[in-house]
């Protein structure tokens, strides 16, 4: 069952945590477009892109990304007010066609979902061949990770949340047919002291935000 009820509740408090950490949410931003793609699958033309879980489209908005899937209803109001095409659902079971994005993207959402690799199933459904998914998540192994584990029932949104490492997400991408193609890491150090954008690393196990690339 998806998980809402935090953000239709606290949907004002997911957007001012953003403004509060806002070279976090830089940081994290460029590592993704470190990857994202910059033509379509067939190479003519610009790459047709869905964030999965776009929450209230902070991210897919400065992305360039025009389509989001969202289960909350207040999030997904929120998106759309920035110019999102959205719908409404799950990863689980996504409302597109069989092979119709060059790519997805998903940011800290994968602790949310009921079933990680039928989530992941679905996204290399809707994948063109050669397509790639981007994930963006916290990496419970990292000291950012370890620290969000110890407190997540004190925090609204990550209390019903569950935390996975970059081990176990790269495995149930190799078990749901992707290959990994590049793995980089980001957000050193104390969320709050942080007041640049923060470099990018290859690999995982230091960053609390790791960004893979899969491809179908």
């Amino acid at each position: 069952m998806a998980i809402t009820r935090p953000f239709d509740t606290h949907a004002d408090m997911y957007e001012q945590w953003f403004q509060k950490h806002k070279m976090v949410y830089e940081t994290e931003l460029e590592a993704i477009r470190l990857i994202l793609p910059e033509k379509a699958v067939n190479g003519d033309g610009e790459p047709a892109g869905v964030e999965i879980g776009a929450g209230s489209g902070l991210f897919a908005s400065r992305l360039g990304i025009s389509y989001g899937l969202e289960p909350s209803a207040v999030m997904l109001e929120k998106a759309k007010e920035r110019g999102l095409e959205m719908k409404q659902g799950v990863a689980e079971k996504l409302p597109y066609p069989d092979s119709c994005f060059d790519y997805t993207l998903m940011v800290t959402a994968i602790c949310f979902l009921d079933d990680m690799q039928k989530a992941f199933h679905e996204i290399r459904r809707v994948l063109k061949t050669g397509g790639v998914a981007i994930f963006g998540f916290v990496d419970k192994d990292s000291p950012l990770g370890q620290q969000y584990q110890q407190h997540k029932e004190e925090n609204v949104f990550y209390a019903p949340a569950t935390f996975y490492s970059a081990t176990e997400v790269l495995e149930n991408l190799e078990e749901t047919g992707f290959t990994t193609e590049s793995v980089h890491q980001t957000v050193f150090g104390d969320l709050d002291t942080i007041s640049s954008v923060q470099p990018i690393e290859e690999g995982y196990g230091k960053g609390g935000f790791v960004v893979l690339k899969a491809v179908k």
